[in-house]
């Protein structure tokens, strides 16, 4: 990929959970942009979500927030276009071509409506010693069942090069073991993972909250 075609004028501030899936892979594209960033670590145990200030960043009390300068931007997804539109247009990242765009937006939406139920949510109460939906890992193994099939045709989600859903995807993708959702039945998606993590500057996605 290209260097960004801008410089922020002051390293970001990334308001995150380091194991949030969502938080890593705004973590994940700055890293691939090379871009420098400096980390404001919110504790959902204590309730820093809550606090007026962050209020102030995000009504809805979630992370990640991120600010550039007078830009303050909540949701993972809208900052990667941000991200992807200002500092790194010509790379590739955010797709121009008309069909290439709607598929892109396809795999955002799927984001949120399969992969964080079938994926993170399993993760999650995983992690944190609590019982496993069997109904979230039949919708993880849809999902990557849909994936696997994309994946006989392009090498990444849109294209044979990464976009932004590939970013979007991986993290919580490659972690769905740790909630019981095998990936043994899907080795297209293994090797698209290893071609994610062979990416200059990759930055994995913590396993601890």
């Amino acid at each position: 990929m290209n260097a960004p075609a801008l410089r922020p004028s002051a390293p970001f501030r990334l308001h995150r959970v380091a194991a949030s899936g969502h938080c890593h892979r705004v973590e994940l594209l700055l890293s691939l942009l090379d871009l420098p960033y400096e980390v404001v670590d919110v504790s959902l145990r204590n309730g820093d979500q809550r606090l007026p200030a962050f209020v102030a960043l995000n009504p809805l009390s979630q992370v990640p927030v991120l600010e550039d300068g007078d830009v303050v931007l909540p949701e993972s997804n809208a900052i990667l276009v941000y991200l992807a539109t200002r500092y790194a247009p010509d790379a590739g990242w955010l797709p121009r071509d008309a069909l290439e765009a709607a598929w892109q937006q396809r795999w955002f939406s799927l984001s949120v409506s399969l992969l964080g139920p079938g994926a993170a949510t399993p993760r999650f109460r995983a992690l944190n010693g609590l019982e496993v939906d069997p109904a979230s890992l039949a919708l993880g193994h849809r999902l990557f069942a849909m994936v696997e099939e994309q994946l006989s045709r392009t090498g990444f989600l849109v294209a044979d090069r990464p976009t932004l859903a590939d970013v979007a995807f991986y993290g919580y993708t490659a972690q769905a073991p740790l909630g019981g959702v095998s990936l043994a039945d899907y080795p297209r998606l293994r090797a698209w993972l290893a071609r994610i993590e062979a990416l200059p500057r990759f930055k994995p996605l913590p396993d601890k909250f």
